[in-house]
């Protein structure tokens, strides 16, 4: 297929996946390694709890090539349980930061060193029809500005405990954005989600879907520990 790329930043596509009796291990570990080979990053988890036995977050430039590999999973025994899709982006809140500061956000490079310890969920800012409901959507930008701030320097206590990936999803899927967490310590996933919904922007505005949270680790040994706990 001729690729298809979006004209900023990268596809970023999250599927989790039930083991299956005829799944073949080899294919599943071919699969990922040759779409690492073309160019795009494959991140395996080991999920915990009962809603996937195996996570993986597939990004890069080429849309037909994430599908591809999905696909290529699917014929090696998974069973695609759920899955989410989101574009990198740059923030209209992160206008004026540099080249170094945005590049990251646009491409970055997963999973950060060391950080074993990952989540992820959906989010989208409250359309609420009453007065006193909440409508992000109505706040002038001025506001929103000001709400993001205070949000971000939240989030900034937990700089080398936390790196998070903020992915853009409105019109591509129901939710408005994509948030994946990655820590060293499991402590620090919790610790950083309670300490920013205390924000009003995520107190007054904030909606959040299901949260899944797993142990990153080469597919061979996310495989392993997968199949060992379905024996």
């Amino acid at each position: 297929m001729e690729p298809l790329s979006p004209s900023v930043g990268w596809g970023v596509l999250h599927l989790f996946w039930r083991l299956t009796p005829h799944m073949d291990a080899e294919a599943v570990v071919a699969a990922v390694k040759a779409c690492q080979g073309d160019g795009h990053q494959v991140i395996t988890s080991a999920v915990l709890g009962h809603k996937a036995d195996v996570g993986t977050l597939v990004l890069g430039p080429d849309l037909w090539r994430l599908r591809r590999l999905q696909g290529e999973l699917q014929a090696a025994g998974l069973a695609l349980v759920d899955s989410y899709l989101s574009f990198t982006e740059v923030s209209e809140y992160a206008k004026g930061l540099s080249e170094e500061m945005l590049k990251p956000r646009l491409y970055p490079t997963l999973p950060p060193e060391g950080m074993r310890a990952m989540c992820f969920y959906p989010m989208s800012k409250r359309r609420g029809i009453g007065a006193d409901d909440g409508n992000w959507f109505t706040l002038a930008l001025a506001d929103r500005e000001r709400l993001m701030r205070e949000h971000g320097v939240s989030g900034r206590k937990f700089a080398g405990r936390i790196v998070q990936l903020i992915t853009a999803s409105s019109g591509v899927d129901d939710y408005e954005w994509g948030v994946t967490l990655f820590a060293r310590d499991p402590a620090d996933l919790k610790q950083v989600v309670y300490t920013m919904r205390f924000d009003e922007a995520s107190a007054v505005y904030a909606e959040f879907g299901s949260f899944v949270t797993g142990l990153v680790d080469e597919v061979e040994v996310v495989l392993g520990v997968a199949t060992a706990a379905n024996r």
